[in-house]
């Protein structure tokens, strides 16, 4: 199928240049994948005016909604943060804790973050919404940008990973076929205890060396019971948790799929709205405002999968399993694993969905062949997919720094560096015990 009978394995040219061009910061995710799209249409001989029918396809491909799923979950953002529901969420939760110690401190925004995250299903959009919240209140009992940065980046990602339709485990869920309990229990929290541990321990041992010197300047500092939320606020957020309890219980019970998520999604927008008394009117303004600015990740997942159906039409993949299979061989499924997840950390930067469809692609063969248990798959495509914001100071890490409101990157790095060192060691112990 490539053009001038090339050999096949030349068919992995895009996905060289979209990782190469991935790693330039200047170049949108966009243009990159539009770049590699266009070679490996070349490649292919695919004719430039089969692209609307490949488009049309794509649409209705599982990227195509996942892409979808992301963009109307920022809708629903939105709709929590002007109805206040995502404050006083936040304010009930910290609350409760009582932020009267560093340590306290440390707990509470580790738990708001990941909450916030879990709910919308964002980690940038999630501590953007309690930032302008949380920070007046942990900076009342001295806790400096640099420890709450570290905190925002990872204890919120633990949200993505436990949310039952978030974009990472609805994928991890539709490419291994196992059920949310057993990605719960076989990936999610294997990777989340020990990035939970490390946080708590890491953040007390920087705010020890920060204290002092990068300290959140003088009237910051606010006291949680300052607080009240209005009588709308909290009836909109009765309306949203129960909304959400009913429809994701559900969803669980019955194990549904990919689809439920949009439901999941429509039916608290709808809950929310109402219980907030905003017009109808208001409730799709603010929603389609929302989803506007996620837009274009909906856009860049719906070319995403042309591009990889590209590759695997030019055969690179099946000829990259006949060069891997010795390696495969000698290394066995422990070294499979643990080559994935490598090569997903370091070798392929992106959206981090499109990465986890990207390494099941270029792997699944392998997997398949050596008879790799689909619980240590899941969780080597959700270190694959999600550690590349943690062992690079990649788009994540420097949004967890700024929202913060911290210059220190050299304490986030040095962190990310330790919870990609925890993790691929959770991952070579899963793979000996269930591969």
């Amino acid at each position: 199928m490539m053009i001038f009978n090339l050999p096949p394995i030349l068919g992995l040219t895009p996905l060289i240049v979209y990782i190469i061009l991935a790693f330039r910061p200047k170049i949108h995710p966009l243009v990159n994948v539009s770049i590699c799209l266009a070679i490996g249409a070349v490649l292919t001989k695919t004719n430039l005016l089969e692209f609307g029918a490949v488009l049309t396809t794509s649409l209705g491909s599982f990227l195509g909604q996942v892409g979808f799923i992301i963009m109307i979950g920022s809708g629903l953002g939105l709709i929590l943060k002007e109805s206040g529901v995502a404050e006083n969420l936040v304010h009930l939760m910290v609350r409760k804790i009582g932020i009267n110690s560093i340590g306290r401190a440390i707990i509470a925004s580790m738990l708001a973050s990941m909450f916030m995250v879990l709910v919308l299903s964002t980690l940038t959009g999630g501590n953007a919404v309690i930032a302008p919240i949380l920070i007046p209140l942990v900076a009342s009992v001295g806790m400096t940008p640099s420890t709450l940065a570290i905190i925002m980046q990872t204890a919120g990602v633990t949200g993505l990973f436990i949310s039952p339709f978030s974009p990472p485990m609805v994928t991890i869920m539709e490419v291994t076929g196992l059920a949310y309990q057993q990605v719960l229990l076989y990936a999610s929290l294997p990777v989340c205890i020990p990035m939970w541990l490390i946080t708590y321990f890491n953040a007390k041992r920087v705010q020890k060396a920060t204290a002092g010197v990068s300290d959140y300047p003088e009237g910051t500092a606010l006291s949680v019971n300052a607080y009240k939320a209005s009588p709308e606020a909290k009836r909109a957020t009765l309306f949203f948790g129960v909304a959400m309890a009913l429809i994701v219980g559900y969803g669980i019970m019955f194990k549904l799929g990919v689809a439920h998520a949009i439901t999941v999604i429509t039916v608290a927008v709808l809950a929310t709205g109402f219980g907030a008394r905003f017009k109808i009117d208001k409730t799709i303004d603010l929603f389609m405002k929302g989803c506007a600015q996620y837009f274009w990740i909906f856009m860049l997942f719906i070319l995403m999968d042309p591009f990889l159906n590209f590759i695997s039409k030019s055969g690179a993949f099946d000829a990259l399993v006949e060069i891997g299979a010795p390696l495969v061989e000698s290394g066995g499924k422990v070294g499979l694993s643990m080559l994935a997840s490598l090569i997903g950390t370091f070798g392929i930067q992106g959206a981090a969905v499109a990465q986890a469809v990207m390494l099941n692609t270029v792997f699944r063969p392998l997997v398949d062949a050596t008879g790799l248990s689909m619980h240590v798959w899941a969780i080597v495509i959700l270190i694959g997919s999600q550690m590349t914001s943690f062992a690079y100071p990649g788009l994540d890490m420097v949004a967890a720094t700024g929202t913060a409101r911290s210059s220190d990157m050299k304490s986030q790095v040095k962190h990310g560096w330790m919870v990609t060192a925890a993790v691929l060691a959770v991952c070579f112990v899963m793979s000996i015990l269930f591969g």
